[in-house]
């Protein structure tokens, strides 16, 4: 039989290289190169780009005597005695001395070879970091080498693993990935940016940097080589970004021109019916929106502003101009909470004037009985529901659409790539039989977006910022509180209370919890109770709770018969009871920044004083934590969402404002949105250069930096 033929490998995809490790019967990868897998290690790209998080220093010995306490050192000395202990558990003590002083090595973790290799009379290296104690200077579970082996040249890097891959391991797969890597310059040399090394040259380096090199340029990546490699990062991002929004633009959309300024259009009845004016912004919005909606090219728009600022009323006009070119909308929203408010606002403000046209609005949930769901999906498929809102339900395969051309999606970053692309895909033929055309797709975040992540992120989409609140809204006062001054919280809201206001109390806890002793709403509600008496109904809200129970429970809260609302984050978004004054947040100190804001701006919705009393608890040591005190100091500072929000990107980075929209998403591993803007202008600029002029090196580029990774633009 004649032998196969290897198949040629291009060199960008070679497997993870472990030689020497055996392979499993009948699998394709041992167990080093499942583990590579894992860190997604695949490419010898991959590993050239799978850089150190830090170094250290093995390039020189020192003395024991010159070590302070908390250094890390390496020296070299004689095992002058060695045994096994058992003081409270087992380990392994051994005193090393160097000649100029004596330290005592512990292990926990040891072999009956280990054992003999610290054997009375062994010349060894070590390297760990020295503490004192009352037993003199010790090493916890230190590195331990044969004397006299050659010092390295270049500082040891450490890398990002797991489980089950140690260090040498992995230097040796990094080191065998870099050495066949092509790492060919793609940027022409008028567009690098300045004073940014070569790209073979920086990876190198940073892989093997000469001792010399001072260590804080590195752990700053202030460094030349950080430069080149952070700016590389951010231009294939662009680049990817850049190719999805091109790609999208190629695409085909209903055009919806209907001449919304005639007096008979939905949304010129809709803005003359409303008891108030819109205000600027929202006025502006509607036009960027009403421009896009008249193109081909489908909007992919996202519409941000903070609390309280009309998303809404902008969305509803949204609708209008839709149902006016006689097309259909959905609006989508991550909870029944949420998605019931909007449908209680949009309900009130369109059915009336969708009546006559014999339309209607429709209401989609998982929690709705058979009957009733069977009954709003057939008046979706006839397009008797010129707009339907719901949860998740509206993108179940059930639900057809007569003519899908416009998808709203709220608390976008909720929901996941492949959710929208659902909701997306729902179009179905909505302009010419046999033409399949894609929606119009606009996206409502209560986050606003701090302008770097707007710009890497988010680069991909038109936005619309809603930056005034409407007129009467009243600045709400943010209080601290330590948890031991309950007392005088409960007898505010007895004020409050007597005045005829409502309050919310939010909990992190449904319940007791064994695991985290934090306060519950269920005991808070009963506590709450006890303390204000008979005459005052304490209510109780979070997610476990049915779905009729919750409806119940808001009904209650915004018709006034419950006064005061004890309730889980559940609450977040989407909750408008403008009688509601004072909002107290149980343990303020483990909550997001985002969160607290989001949770803040359910008061102050009326004209009455507001109030967010932030309850805190400071456990043993007397004192929160410090990112907890930076966000908590946040909180009183300023009641502005977007510069809350891009102090939480400084505090917590981009995951906090991507959530589930760029689920799958490589977040960026080098460069810093908070201090590379200078950066992130030069990648924005470079990009439609590079993709224009070297479209091939632009996909290599981006190829090289994401791989499969850029597909989560597409959405």
């Amino acid at each position: 039989m004649p032998a196969r033929k290897k198949a040629d490998k291009p060199a960008d995809a070679a497997p993870p290289p472990s030689a020497g490790v055996a392979a499993p019967p009948g699998s394709g990868e041992n167990a080093t190169q499942r583990a590579l897998r894992k860190l997604g290690l695949v490419r010898d790209i991959d590993f050239a780009l799978h850089l150190p998080m830090r170094y250290e220093d093995e390039t020189r010995l020192q003395q024991l005597a010159h070590a302070r306490d908390g250094d890390t050192v390496q020296v070299e000395g004689v095992i002058v005695d060695s045994e096994v202990v058992y003081r409270a558990r087992r380990q392994l003590i051994a005193t090393l001395d160097d000649g100029s002083d004596t330290v005592q090595l512990r292990f926990f973790n040891f072999y009956p070879s280990q054992q003999k290799q610290l054997a009375p009379g062994a010349r060894l290296r070590v390297r760990g970091e020295v503490r004192g104690g009352f037993v003199g200077r010790t090493m916890m579970q230190p590195v331990v080498k044969a004397a006299g082996t050659p010092l390295p040249l270049a500082l040891t890097p450490v890398y990002s693993t797991i489980a089950g891959l140690p260090q040498p391991v992995l230097r040796r797969a990094v080191q065998a990935g870099l050495a066949r890597a092509p790492l060919d310059e793609l940027l022409p040399e008028a567009l690098r940016p300045h004073g940014a090394w070569g790209l073979r040259e920086a990876l190198r380096f940073l892989h093997h940097p000469a001792p010399d090199v001072a260590m804080a340029a590195l752990e700053d990546r202030s460094h030349p080589a950080w430069l080149r490699v952070k700016a590389d990062e951010l231009l294939s991002q662009q680049l990817s970004q850049l190719q999805a929004r091109r790609a999208r633009e190629a695409q085909r959309a209903p055009v919806l021109q209907a001449d919304a300024t005639q007096p008979q259009s939905l949304h010129a009845r809709l803005l003359a019916a409303l008891p108030f004016a819109p205000t600027g912004a929202q006025a502006r919005a509607d036009q960027e929106i009403a421009a896009d909606l008249a193109r081909v090219r489908p909007m992919h728009r996202l519409l941000q502003g903070d609390v309280g600022s009309g998303k809404t009323l902008v969305a509803a006009l949204a609708a209008a101009r839709c149902i006016d070119a006689g097309f259909q909308c959905a609006l989508m929203a991550p909870t029944e909470i949420l998605a019931a408010q909007h449908f209680g606002k949009l309900v009130g403000w369109l059915d009336p004037l969708l009546a006559a046209q014999g339309l209607r609005v429709a209401w989609l949930t998982g929690s709705q009985k058979k009957k009733e769901r069977e009954a709003m999906t057939a008046a979706v498929e006839s397009g008797e529901a010129a707009l339907v809102i719901g949860t998740h339900a509206v993108i179940s395969d059930k639900v057809r659409f007569a003519r899908l051309a416009l998808a709203i999606v709220d608390e976008q970053h909720r929901f996941g790539v492949a959710q929208r692309l659902a909701l997306r895909g729902k179009a179905g033929e909505a302009a010419q039989p046999g033409q399949a055309l894609e929606p119009h797709l606009l996206m409502m975040s209560a986050t606003p977006i701090p302008r770097t992540l707007a710009m890497s992120y988010y680069a991909d989409l038109d936005v619309s910022t809603l930056d005034e609140l409407p007129p009467g809204r009243t600045p709400i006062v943010t209080k601290l509180v330590a948890e031991h001054r309950r007392d005088e919280v409960i007898d505010r809201i007895q004020g409050q209370l007597a005045q005829g206001r409502q309050m919310y109390w939010v909990c992190p806890l449904i319940e007791e919890s064994e695991a985290v002793d934090l306060r519950n709403a269920t005991a808070t509600r009963d506590e709450l109770a006890d303390a204000l008496g008979d005459a005052v109904r304490v209510g109780l809200l979070h997610s476990r709770m049915p779905t009729a129970e919750k409806q119940a429970v808001m009904a209650d809260f915004s018709a006034g018969t419950l006064h005061v609302l004890v309730s889980t984050t559940v609450i977040e978004v989407g909750v408008d009871v403008p009688n509601a004054s004072l909002m107290v947040i149980e343990h303020a100190e483990r909550f997001g920044l985002s969160q607290l804001h989001q949770l803040r701006g359910r008061v102050g919705r009326g004209a009455a004083a507001s109030a967010c009393v932030l309850l805190y608890a400071t456990g043993d040591s007397g004192r929160v934590g410090e990112a907890a005190r930076a966000r908590l100091t946040a909180m009183v500072e300023t009641a502005d969402g977007f510069e809350i929000a891009r102090r939480d990107l400084e505090i917590r980075g981009p995951g906090e404002f991507l959530g589930a929209r760029q689920s799958g998403a490589p977040l960026l591993r080098f460069a810093d949105l908070s201090t590379d803007a200078r950066l992130l202008e030069w990648a924005r600029d470079v990009a439609p250069q590079l993709l224009d002029r070297h479209p091939q090196a632009a996909q290599r580029q981006v190829d090289r930096w994401l791989g499969t990774r850029a597909e989560y633009l597409k959405a």
